[in-house]
């Protein structure tokens, strides 16, 4: 099956073939060129040798950074827990958690940003994934949440926190 490649910037006009048959991806110039190929098995586990945020970027709305950040979060029974972020962004948060809660449980989240520790945002949130054991030895067990309602003000300031952390990432 041949897929053109027509919005991918800079790599316009190239094919890409997946031959089910031999496994196996390749890459072809407009003129018909091959221009590499990968086993299905290197595809496979490239994706999976990435982080979450790039598995999961393309189900965002909003980009994410790492950082760790106190946060609290509360489940619908009352039960209260304190954990560190490992991520943040607009639309949610990655808490780490050696006993994840269970995709779609509820919770309510606290946290304070570093430029203005003494400011607690809450929102209200939805686990949308979890990670119940450490991957690859750096990344920890815990779970992605969701953001089902935030203030405004407190997504602009996360908006702009993950931009300046991401800015300076790419400039070190």
């Amino acid at each position: 099956m041949k897929f053109p490649v027509t919005t991918t910037e800079g790599h316009e006009g190239k094919v890409l073939e997946m031959n089910d048959d031999q496994e196996v991806v390749t890459l072809h110039s407009a003129t018909g060129e091959l221009l590499g190929a990968l086993s299905w098995k290197e595809v496979i586990e490239q994706v999976l040798a990435c982080g979450d945020d790039a598995r999961f970027a393309h189900a965002r709305a909003h980009p994410r950074a790492p950082l760790a950040l106190k946060v609290r979060y509360t489940t619908p029974e009352g039960k209260q827990f304190d954990s560190l972020t490992g991520g943040i962004g607009a639309g949610g948060l990655f808490i780490e958690s050696s006993t994840p809660l269970a995709p779609g449980t509820e919770l309510s989240v606290e946290f304070a940003l570093p430029d203005r520790p003494w400011e607690k945002h809450k929102a209200k949130a939805k686990v949308a994934w979890t990670r119940n054991k450490p991957e690859r030895h750096l990344l920890f067990p815990g779970m992605g949440v969701q953001f089902t309602n935030i203030d405004e003000k407190a997504r602009k300031e996360l908006v702009d926190l993950v931009e300046a952390l991401n800015r300076s990432r790419v400039t070190t």
